[in-house]
């Protein structure tokens, strides 16, 4: 299904150097994303291991990159997920 949806500038540009080192497409990252979103929604209904004050009404905020962010969420995901998937 096609859609059209709003990101900052500089979060694209982010998602689609991201998804280039990775050999995949923004629409995979997106879609990877959203996944894991989705997936914790429904099984976990703990704090999300991101702090809201990373971004702002248009993207990060000062002093946060979206590489910093990135490895930061992957570390957090990890840990969170380790003990909720099923083995």
């Amino acid at each position: 299904m096609k859609t059209t949806i709003d990101i900052a500038d500089a979060l694209l540009a982010e998602a689609k150097n991201v998804a280039a080192a990775r050999g995949a497409s923004v629409r995979a990252l997106v879609e990877e994303g959203l996944r894991l979103v989705l997936h914790r929604s429904n099984t976990d209904t703990s704090n999300p291991p991101w702090s809201p004050s990373c971004f702002t009404g248009d993207g990060f905020a000062d002093g946060v990159d979206a590489s910093t962010w990135t490895l930061r969420w992957r570390t957090l995901e990890d840990e969170h997920l380790r003990d909720r998937l099923p083995r």
